[in-house]
C-alpha cells in the first residue's frame, strides 16, 4: 500500500468539496401558517379578481396567501382565449412549443399553471407562460390552469418568473428593452432606477436596443465591457435615458463594424478561432484589466468614454501583430466572460 503523500510545510489546504458548496443559512422564519393561508371568495384583497375571472368566463377554484409573502393568490381556470402573452416577451420558439406539447400529451395532464395578471385591454397577461399557452392550443385545450396575481407589477417580473425555457442574452435583452418600452409609454415621469428589479441588469437596456435592429449582433463579446460602465440612471426619466442608449448602441454598432473588418482580415491570414470575434473587443476593451471592488458600485468610467476609447483603438488595431498562441487564453475565458 502506498504512503500517503504529506503536503510540503507552508503549502495552502485543499477545501473539500462539502466545504465549497455549503447550503446558505436559513433565514428568519416567515409567512402565514398553513391554518392562515385559505382566503375566502369574498375577501376583499380578491374581490376585483374573482370578478374579472367571471367576466372572461372562468371558474374560481381557490384562494389563498402566498407561503413566502402572505400576498393574496387566485388559482382559476380560464377560457384559453382570455389569457395572452405579454407582449413584450421573447419570440415564440415553434421547435419548444411542439416538444412541450409532446410532453404534456404524454403525461395525459396539465400540471404546470401559469402565472397571470389583469391585462390593462381586459383578459388577462402571462409573464411566464408563452410556450405553455401555445403548446395548450396545439392540443386543443379550451381552458388553463392559472395562479392570478391581483399585483399587475407582476407582469414585469419575466426574467425572475420565467421557468419554460433558458433566456441567452439576446432574449433576455429583447425582453427588458420591450418592458422599457412598455413602461415609458405608460409613464413619462419613471425613471430606469425605479425598474431595477424588472430590468435587472442596465446593459441588457443597451443591448437590447441593438437587438431590436439587428437580431444576429455578437453582445456576448461586448457584455463583459458593458457590465463594468453601464449603470441605470437614477436622475433623468426613462424615456430620456432610452433616447441616450440609442445614442450608445449606434456607436457601439459602428464599432463593431470596424471588429468586423479586423475579424475578417484575420480570417484572411489563417485565423479560424470561433472566438476571434471575443479576441479583438477584449483587445479594445478599455476596463478588461480594471477589477470592481466587492460592493463597488461606481463605473470606472462613464459608458460614453469607454466607446470613445474603444473606436480608437479599433481603428488602430494592428491585424498583422497577432499571433496564434495570442487567442489560446480566449476560448478558455469566453464562456465566463461573455454572459451568452
Amino acid at each position: 500500500m502506498a504512503a500517503k503523500k504529506t503536503p510540503p510545510k507552508g503549502a495552502p489546504k485543499k477545501r473539500s468539496t462539502a466545504s465549497r458548496k455549503r447550503i446558505p443559512k436559513a433565514k428568519a422564519v416567515q409567512g402565514p401558517e398553513p391554518a392562515e393561508s385559505p382566503i375566502e371568495f369574498t375577501d376583499s384583497a380578491i374581490t376585483e379578481t374573482v370578478a374579472q375571472v367571471k367576466k372572461a368566463g372562468g371558474s374560481v377554484a381557490g384562494a389563498y396567501r402566498d407561503p413566502l409573502s402572505g400576498k393574496p393568490l387566485v388559482a382559476a381556470v380560464l377560457p384559453l382565449a382570455a389569457v395572452e402573452p405579454t407582449p413584450f416577451q421573447r419570440e415564440l420558439s415553434p421547435a419548444h412549443v411542439k416538444r412541450l406539447a409532446q410532453k404534456i400529451e404524454e403525461c395525459g395532464v396539465f400540471l404546470d399553471p401559469i402565472i397571470t395578471v389583469a391585462s390593462p385591454e381586459g383578459g388577462f397577461w402571462s409573464p411566464n407562460g408563452r410556450h405553455r399557452l401555445a403548446a395548450a392550443k396545439s392540443l386543443g385545450m379550451r381552458s388553463i390552469t392559472a395562479l392570478i396575481s391581483p399585483d399587475p407589477r407582476l407582469a414585469y417580473r419575466i426574467l425572475a418568473l420565467n421557468t419554460e425555457k433558458a433566456h441567452n442574452l439576446r432574449d433576455r435583452s429583447l425582453e427588458v428593452i420591450r418592458m422599457a418600452r412598455e413602461i415609458a409609454a405608460r409613464d413619462a415621469r419613471t425613471k430606469e432606477s425605479d425598474h431595477v428589479e424588472e430590468f435587472e441588469a442596465a446593459p441588457f437596456l443597451t443591448l437590447g436596443i441593438i437587438y431590436e435592429e439587428e437580431g444576429r449582433f455578437s453582445g456576448g463579446a461586448y457584455h463583459p465591457m458593458l457590465r463594468k460602465v453601464d449603470r441605470f440612471d437614477p436622475s433623468a426619466t426613462l424615456r430620456a435615458s432610452l433616447r441616450l442608449r440609442e445614442g450608445w448602441a449606434s456607436r457601439l454598432r459602428a464599432i463593431d463594424a470596424d471588429v468586423t473588418k479586423a475579424v475578417k482580415a484575420l480570417q484572411a491570414r489563417g485565423f479560424k478561432s470561433p472566438y476571434l470575434r471575443t479576441f479583438v473587443v477584449a483587445r479594445i476593451n478599455p476596463v478588461r484589466w480594471i477589477k470592481l471592488k466587492k460592493g463597488e458600485t461606481k463605473p470606472p468610467m462613464p459608458v460614453g468614454e469607454a466607446l470613445t476609447r474603444m473606436a480608437r483603438a479599433i481603428k488602430d488595431f494592428k491585424v498583422e501583430s497577432v499571433k496564434q498562441s495570442d487567442l489560446a487564453l480566449v476560448a478558455a475565458v469566453a464562456a465566463e466572460e461573455g454572459g451568452a
